[in-house]
């Protein structure tokens, strides 16, 4: 699934072009059969192969549709065509933060009446999925798969350095990294540690605010819906450790190593090759590195916690993929019957689950018997229903709160910000300015 929190990664690196795929052939279907499209983020590749043969067994029990998957849809993509009126029959994303332009406007329809229509109680998925498909008592998405966040350590390197076991406080955190860098004679990094820098894979998935905000207990709002970063002592805290430890390894040799790091989404990814021995991930790289580097010894985490919140330990950062229905679609009840399916079928939420190593997004589908043991997926899965987890805030802004806060953390890391707390205040004027002015409409942007 390889989204950010934010999904500003992964929409980066989705394919400009939408890649039309129809699931079963004409002498299958029935001649009077309904086509219903679905547009998805997958682009050509392993993971919307593996969406297809999900569909595919879907339109193989249902004569009465065929089903057409068109891939490389993005944001921009959807919004377009709602815009235009000219809309698939079911849409997916991989922003959930963007629920709260798509509920609000009417974007997406409203699923509460078709849920309660079949008696689906939405507590078969976990608290945190529930909240990033709906805004303010609108739910006009549900979860497709999920994403969990943890620590994954390289266990050849670990040993050389004479440690034992994953860390479980950011001081440890910080340690480790230090302890597990090795440098080059001219004192550049050859193996980094860990890397505490925004900027590592296009504004710093795991680096980010919303990486670790779960484990520093730290809120993004007050009780008055006010952007609340200055007040949170948890937010200066962690922005200072982060930054100390920029400091310890050097800005520069931060972005250097990163120059020659490799492709987060290659076989030359760092953490594969060696070259990194701790990251903040998600779930979805255990596929990665058994198809790529199947021999790399290491081993997967809760990310470690603020040290004085002990209790949050096993919790992460949670997102994943939203389905829903545009307004305007023409087979409403086709539409329904599919998102129906691929979101509380057990069954299928395990065999996609298996093929593309995400999450399970139902409770019952993360315990199923069908998935396949893995030990290190195993820890996401723990993460996904940790009642300490938590997913970045669903706003009438979408992300784009997220990326004020990603904007003031690369000129932090740089040295470009010299009063912590007055930049804090700046960032949560500009962030409650800007959903002022979103209050103002509820239309499609």
């Amino acid at each position: 699934m390889k989204r950010v929190a934010t999904g500003i990664v992964l929409l980066a690196l989705i394919a400009a072009g939408a890649v039309a795929v129809s699931v079963g052939t004409a002498s299958t279907r029935h001649k009077q059969a309904t086509t219903v499209t679905i547009w998805v983020g997958w682009s050509a590749g392993h993971e919307l192969t593996e969406f297809k043969k999900v569909v595919a067994e879907y339109d193989q029990k249902h004569p009465d549709v065929n089903v057409k998957v068109v891939g490389g849809i993005n944001d921009d993509k959807i919004l377009a065509a709602i815009r235009s009126g000219n809309v698939p029959d079911v849409v997916s994303s991989f922003t959930s933060a963007n629920v709260g332009i798509y509920c609000p406007s009417g974007g997406w329809i409203d699923l509460d009446p078709l849920l309660k229509q079949d008696k689906i109680n939405v507590n078969i998925f976990p608290a945190t999925s529930r909240y990033y498909t709906q805004y303010k008592g609108t739910r006009c998405a549900l979860p497709l798969l999920a994403d969990a966040t943890g620590l994954y350590y390289n266990k050849t390197l670990f040993k050389k350095a004479g440690l034992t076991r994953p860390p479980k406080t950011l001081s440890e955190l910080a340690t480790y990294a230090k302890k597990l860098t090795q440098k080059n004679k001219d004192g550049s990094i050859k193996v980094l540690g860990f890397d505490p820098n925004q900027n590592f894979y296009m504004g710093g998935y795991g680096n980010g605010a919303s990486g670790f905000q779960p484990l520093i207990g730290a809120g993004y709002f007050d009780k008055n819906g006010k952007s609340s970063l200055a007040s949170e002592p948890a937010w200066a805290s962690f922005f200072r450790w982060q930054k100390n430890l920029v400091d310890a390894f050097g800005y520069s040799n931060l972005v250097r190593w990163q120059a020659g790091a490799g492709d987060e989404f290659a076989p030359s990814h760092p953490f594969e090759t060696g070259k990194l021995a701790m990251m903040l991930d998600g779930e979805w790289r255990v596929a990665f590195i058994k198809n790529e580097h199947p021999t790399l010894q290491y081993g997967t985490a809760p990310m470690p916690v603020a040290d004085n919140k002990p209790q949050l330990y096993g919790a992460g950062a949670v997102n994943g993929t939203i389905i829903g229905i545009p307004k305007g679609g023409k087979n409403r009840d086709q539409a329904w019957d599919l998102v129906k399916y691929l979101t509380t079928n057990d069954h299928a939420l395990a065999m996609f689950s298996n093929g593309i190593r995400n999450v399970p997004s139902t409770v019952s589908s993360s315990k199923s018997k069908e998935l396949i043991p893995d030990k290190n997926f195993a820890t996401f899965l723990k993460i996904f229903t940790n009642p300490h987890s938590q997913t970045t805030p669903i706003t009438p802004i979408g992300a784009d709160h997220m990326t004020t806060i990603t904007n003031f953390i690369v000129k932090w890391q740089a040295g470009k910000v010299k009063d912590l707390l007055s930049a804090l205040r700046d960032v949560d004027k500009q962030i409650d300015a800007k959903i002022k002015q979103a209050g103002k409409g509820t239309s499609v942007p």
